[in-house]
């Protein structure tokens, strides 16, 4: 393809997706929740997962209600976390404010309610506040 064609792609790319970009960058009405890369990745055996809520999810007088879900590839349910710090299994708990909005869970590598460890592959996790879901992808290497 001869360089003024690329041009012209390269263009054409930008301008369809220029609407998008504005448009996520303007949408501030909605609370942030920022759901990070677990670490290590790729993992064996064990693996944390941060995530920060914006203050404003409290503005309200409730916690929100949050839940963190581990799933493979067929969409199975493989684990549910628990929040460091408490123990707490993070399957639909109300999280009181920390003071700095940032969270880390921690997974073992086992399939729930076993002594199992998840095969090598890829793991998908979902982080529900209040009814929203953000997803991530994570890589087990035995």
């Amino acid at each position: 393809m001869k360089p003024s064609a690329w041009a012209v792609v390269l263009a054409l790319g930008l301008l369809i997706a220029a609407p998008a970009v504005a448009h996520a960058q303007g949408s501030t009405s909605q609370p942030q929740v920022q759901l990070g890369r677990n670490y290590p990745n790729p993992f064996n055996p064990e693996t944390t997962i941060p995530f920060t809520l914006d203050q404003s999810l409290w503005a309200g007088g409730k916690d929100p209600v949050v839940s963190l879900r581990i799933y493979n590839i067929l969409a199975q349910l493989v684990a549910v976390p628990i929040l460091q710090a408490s123990g707490e299994l993070l399957d639909g708990i109300a999280l009181a404010w920390n003071g700095t909005g940032e969270y880390a869970a921690y997974w073992d590598g086992k399939v729930q309610g076993t002594t199992r460890e998840a095969a090598s592959g890829v793991y998908v996790y979902q982080l529900i506040v209040n009814g929203q879901a953000h997803t991530k992808k994570m890589t087990v290497v035995k």
